[in-house]
């Protein structure tokens, strides 16, 4: 399943990309199956894209974890917004 990925924040940062187009496995449906198929890619990977450290949006709309993701999705992962 092909899915476009475009990373913005402390991800795009530190992974020193903006955007992918990623061939994910089958099993993976949710958000959370693609951050951790993500993670396997090493280190950088597993450190920045923990599930406690993005948040992440399905095509423009903000997305929970359990989320599904289907062909052709828009994936958007970044950092959490803080402010005061």
């Amino acid at each position: 399943m092909k899915i476009e990925l475009v990373y913005f924040g402390r991800p795009r940062e530190h992974l020193k990309m903006s955007r992918e187009t990623a061939d994910v496995p089958a099993e993976t449906s949710t958000l959370a199956d693609l951050l951790a198929w993500l993670r396997l890619r090493g280190d950088i990977w597993a450190q920045e894209l923990a599930d406690s450290r993005v948040r992440c949006a399905i095509n423009q709309e903000f997305a929970g974890l359990p989320a599904a993701i289907n062909e052709n999705d828009e994936v958007a992962i970044f950092s959490p917004i803080s402010g005061g």
